[in-house]
């Protein structure tokens, strides 16, 4: 079992930033990523970060956020640039160890 806790959210306006962080209970070693899901919608995949660092983005989200995962391999980041009020969500991080685990999530709120 893991779990996973995310920090980070807020208000802000719109063309501002924010950074996320999800702290893991133990090591990772497998893929992390970063999900959200807005009010009315289907949860989405933001970004995610293999064990060896490599990086997958939504179409919505390239050249503005960036995850990252520390050296430690239990924490990973979402940093996120040039915000826009369709990015408001609720964030939450995941893995998947043969199940799904999720945090608690964070709320993002971007005002226009």
């Amino acid at each position: 079992q893991v779990q996973l806790v995310e920090s980070g959210g807020g208000l802000v306006q719109a063309g501002g930033s924010l950074r996320l962080s999800c702290a893991a209970s133990r090591i990772i070693l497998v893929t992390m990523a970063w999900y959200r899901q807005a009010p009315g919608k289907q949860r989405e995949l933001v970004a995610s970060i293999t064990r060896g660092g490599s990086t997958n983005y939504a179409d919505s989200v390239k050249g503005r956020f960036t995850i990252s995962r520390d050296s430690t391999k239990s924490t990973i980041y979402l940093q996120m640039n040039s915000l826009k009020p369709e990015d408001t969500a609720v964030y939450y991080c995941n893995v998947q160890l043969g199940y799904p685990y999720w945090g608690q999530g964070t709320q993002v709120t971007v005002s226009s």
